[in-house]
């Protein structure tokens, strides 16, 4: 097995250490890059997230970009949750203890799922996100009587890359493995492939971390696809069949 590891600059750390560990030959080419969204567009958004029964991390960044644009000053009054385990373990690393979705379903279905989500009719909430992340979660709170709104803290693009370069390299180093922990990488990752080397992509085991991601891999002619149910380190590392 030759694994490809595709977050963020500085995002795939544990993954290299266990793969180290193991002895599994890995490459990394992030292809997503992360930055803050403009300050002037926080202010209001602060107010709001200042003011909220209910606050929701979407992901680690999110915990991040919102903690520096905070100076790390968090409301005392509000109840925060977090999506997966590394974003509640990066609340909790704020010393913010936080309600987190089930373990079996670390996504917006099973933070949906939690008991506490259920009674929240005239609750203020906000969403911390990135710009231009899904609805659904914001839908079904808002059909269950709250409040919403969006801070939308961080903005995702695809880093700059020589497109022949880079697969040349994943080819030379035997990919036969992808992880990719977010459908924009997902994305990114079928844009970068040109048709004439779709096939080699067809043919590797694509690692994905919800149902959500998997439908949308499946759709796009993938075919060896298997959902982690999470991003996180050790679900990866269960998806690949490797003892932890």
């Amino acid at each position: 097995m030759k694994v490809l590891l595709t977050r963020p600059q500085g995002r795939n750390q544990s993954m290299i250490e266990a793969l180290n560990e193991k002895g599994v030959s890995h490459v990394v080419t992030p292809l997503l890059n992360v930055q803050a969204t403009d300050i002037q567009l926080h202010q209001s958004s602060i107010e709001q997230f200042n003011q909220a029964d209910i606050v929701i991390f979407i992901s680690t960044n999110a915990v991040k970009f919102a903690s520096k644009a905070l100076n790390n000053q968090f409301p005392d009054s509000a109840q925060f949750y977090a999506v997966g385990e590394a974003t509640y373990q990066a609340l909790l690393a704020l010393g913010i203890s936080s309600q987190k979705a089930p373990q079996e379903c670390q996504q917006t279905e099973g933070l949906l799922t939690l008991e506490q989500l259920h009674h929240i009719s005239n609750k203020n909430i906000v969403i911390v996100r990135g710009v231009g992340g899904r609805e659904a979660l914001a839908e079904a709170l808002t059909s269950r009587g709250a409040i919403v709104n969006y801070w939308e803290a961080y903005q995702r693009g695809c880093p700059q890359l020589d497109k022949n370069s880079v697969i040349q390299g994943w080819q030379n180093a035997e990919i036969d493995t992808i992880v990719v922990t977010s459908g924009e990488i997902l994305n990114n990752l079928i844009k970068l492939v040109p048709k004439e080397l779709f096939a080699w992509l067809r043919a590797c085991h694509i690692i994905v971390p919800s149902s959500r991601v998997q439908e949308q891999a499946l759709a796009n002619g993938l075919q060896h696809v298997t959902n982690a149910k999470a991003a996180n380190c050790k679900a990866v590392l269960s998806a690949l069949k490797l003892s932890i």
